[in-house]
């Protein structure tokens, strides 16, 4: 796509790549080292990848994990992926969130993900 931010990224900006996935570091990150891991084929969500992306999806997870663990050793993870403008998607192009938390960065995390709807996130 023409005019897709996640189609064609430059090369100094990806921190993985595999035949079928790229990874960068996420422009607005809500935690140090947030990446995006994003398909080369374009698609719009999580529910249009092929069975070949996302058999190599796991993978590319764990290679992702391995460079942060390193870079930024943080204490846990989100995993997170928007699919469609009502649950928060702004990119139209698939792209996983593969978020590092550290001990500290909030008050209270428990419920994590279900932050989403924050009125949500405990109970």
């Amino acid at each position: 796509m023409e005019d897709c931010v996640f189609c064609g990224i430059q090369e100094d900006r990806i921190i993985y790549q595999d035949s079928l996935w790229v990874a960068i570091l996420d422009s607005y990150p809500v935690s140090e080292g947030h990446t995006l891991l994003i398909p080369k084929r374009h698609c719009e969500t999580y529910f249009d990848l092929n069975q070949v992306e996302l058999g190599a999806l796991v993978g590319a997870v764990d290679h992702v994990k391995e460079i942060l663990d390193s870079k930024y050793k943080p204490n846990g993870y989100n995993i997170g992926v928007n699919c469609g403008e009502a649950a928060g998607q702004t990119v139209m192009h698939c792209h996983i969130h593969i978020i590092p938390r550290y001990n500290g960065d909030c008050e209270d995390p428990r419920g994590g993900v279900r932050g989403v709807i924050q009125s949500k996130q405990k109970y």
